[in-house]
């Protein structure tokens, strides 16, 4: 069933589903191409832990194990190489790991992409918030290279990553959407890595990465995939399912 606000959503990211009907587009499809249901998925996800991603997490991925949660600040993997090995051991003998990684940003009703009306309050706030202060802190000149304290280690890790990518961000049409497109990358290079690095106890481990868009408190959530592959262990071979998911 079509979201009424999915059109305005459109404007920014053409392809994008709302979350509800993003986790059946991936289930559906998972059990037509593997013959794999919920039960025998471990999943994991890469989301940023800001409240509004837990208040619209889509209701039916609660049917897979899990979610084993792998993201700080903006959806960057920070639980590294020892939590994909925690939940690469919690995973079915008959079944698949599915690793989910978005950075999230909000849009507003009327279009206004980068802050969101949330629940109780009166006026918009940032979405995501992380990557608008370190977009802030990026244009003002105040990210030191280098500069990663413990006491904001996942904020100076946004802002190094930011920092990396200065011209691109800064002259883009638009600067929130773009340090979110950076922000993609900079979490799918790093699930790729970590992937590489460690042992999966099964056949399938399955990659989707995308941008996970919050609306106003009254809109819901959607979602735009970027990526849904599926390695096959055994073999070693590798192969998109993005055809299958939009058929």
């Amino acid at each position: 069933m079509n979201n009424p606000h999915l059109d305005t959503v459109r404007k920014w990211y053409p392809t994008a589903l709302s979350s509800i009907d993003t986790v059946n587009r991936l289930l559906d499809t998972i059990e037509r191409q593997l013959n794999l249901n919920p039960h025998q998925l471990m999943h994991a996800d890469s989301m940023c832990c800001d409240d509004v991603n837990a208040i619209q997490y889509p209701p039916r991925a609660l049917e897979m194990l899990g979610p084993f949660h792998m993201g700080g600040l903006n959806g960057f993997p920070f639980a590294g190489i020892t939590g994909m090995n925690a939940f690469a051991h919690h995973v079915p003998e008959d079944g698949a790991v599915i690793i989910f990684y978005a950075p999230h940003i909000g849009i507003t009703k009327d279009g206004k992409i980068g802050e969101i009306g949330r629940i109780g309050q009166s006026t918009n706030s940032a979405c995501c918030g992380a990557a608008k202060g370190a977009l802030g802190k990026l244009a003002a000149g105040q990210i030191i290279e280098g500069n990663i304290s413990s006491l904001d280690f996942q904020m100076n890790t946004i802002e190094q990553i930011f920092l990396h990518q200065k011209n691109r961000i800064l002259n883009a049409e638009n600067q929130i959407y773009e340090a979110t497109e950076v922000m993609y990358e900079a979490i799918d290079n790093r699930i790729e890595v970590l992937v590489k690095e460690t042992h999966y106890l099964c056949k399938y481990v399955l990659l989707v990465g995308a941008i996970f868009i919050n609306g106003d408190k009254d809109m819901g959530s959607f979602c735009q995939y970027k990526k849904f592959d599926c390695l096959n262990l055994e073999t070693g071979a590798r192969k998109s399912l993005m055809k299958e998911y939009y058929e």
